[in-house]
């Protein structure tokens, strides 16, 4: 697999999407989100006074936008940007990573390293905690046989649950434990597998769901820089995207400008 450059100049890049013909990401310490097309031009939407980190689009389109500090959901239409939700008195600590599912429901992380939640914004704005007791909950997926999958990072592990057709989680299970290091983004694809930004470990990983031993089909390796997010897209749906960075603390990373966005081709496209 080769690596190819796409953007630079950014603080902190996270939660990355393909939506559109775009790939869509938070740049968490420059309070913005940015959106870049496949030749590497790069436009920005400015949130001043937010630190941005998950993204997640409903189906008509509006993104979603978990603003950490503040804990609000916001919601962006294309023109403006307006606060949807302030999830203050349901969780524990920031928020972190979101996924959103087909019927527009948004589920936030809150990342505790220990009590960690997980928060379901119902389309009628109703917020309820879904998952409780998760170590450092991160980036979320849905596979395409409905497996909700979150990844636990100071446990080093992924969970997954049953999502229930009110949108409850529930039947918790290791996915895959005993991972190479902290993951944090992550995506899926067609097949079920998952790819997982391995911090600390300085890779990109392939997972299938093995339980106790993490099975990993694939290994991209980032040449010693911190692998944050990823995300799957392109025009065959095999174009996987990386956000890397030079640390995996970003209060180190302030006032900097050291995350790229690089892709590579892989063999099994988005769902």
């Amino acid at each position: 697999m080769t690596v190819q450059p796409l953007a630079n100049g950014f603080c902190f890049g996270e939660g990355a999407r393909w939506f559109e013909g775009l790939v869509w990401f938070s740049d968490m310490l420059g309070e913005a989100v940015h959106t870049v097309t496949l030749q590497g031009e790069m436009s920005t939407l400015a949130l001043p006074g937010h630190a941005p980190s998950g993204l997640g689009f409903r189906p008509d389109g509006t993104l979603l936008i978990a603003s950490t500090k503040t804990r609000q959901i916001l919601a962006y239409d294309g023109e403006t940007v307006s606060a949807l939700a302030d999830l203050t008195d349901l969780v524990p600590a920031d928020l972190g990573d979101m996924v959103v599912d087909a019927h527009g429901r948004a589920y936030i992380g809150s990342q505790a390293r220990e009590g960690g939640v997980i928060v379901a914004l119902d389309p009628d704005g109703r917020a309820t905690v879904m998952a409780e007791d998760l170590s450092f909950p991160n980036g979320m997926v849905i596979s395409p046989d409905g497996t909700f999958i979150v990844a636990e990072s100071t446990a080093r592990r992924l969970t997954a649950f049953t999502v229930a057709d009110s949108g409850a989680l529930h039947d918790r299970r290791v996915f895959a434990d005993g991972l190479d290091g902290p993951p944090d983004g992550l995506a899926v694809d067609a097949e079920g597998g998952v790819w997982a930004a391995m911090t600390l470990a300085h890779q990109f990983e392939r997972i299938t769901g093995g339980g106790t031993t993490a099975l990993v089909t694939d290994r991209i390796d980032m040449a010693g820089r911190t692998a944050i997010a990823c995300a799957l897209g392109g025009p065959e749906g095999r174009t996987l995207f990386l956000l890397s960075s030079t640390d995996a603390y970003p209060e180190r990373l302030i006032g900097t400008r050291l995350s790229t966005l690089d892709a590579v081709s892989v063999d099994v496209p988005a769902p």
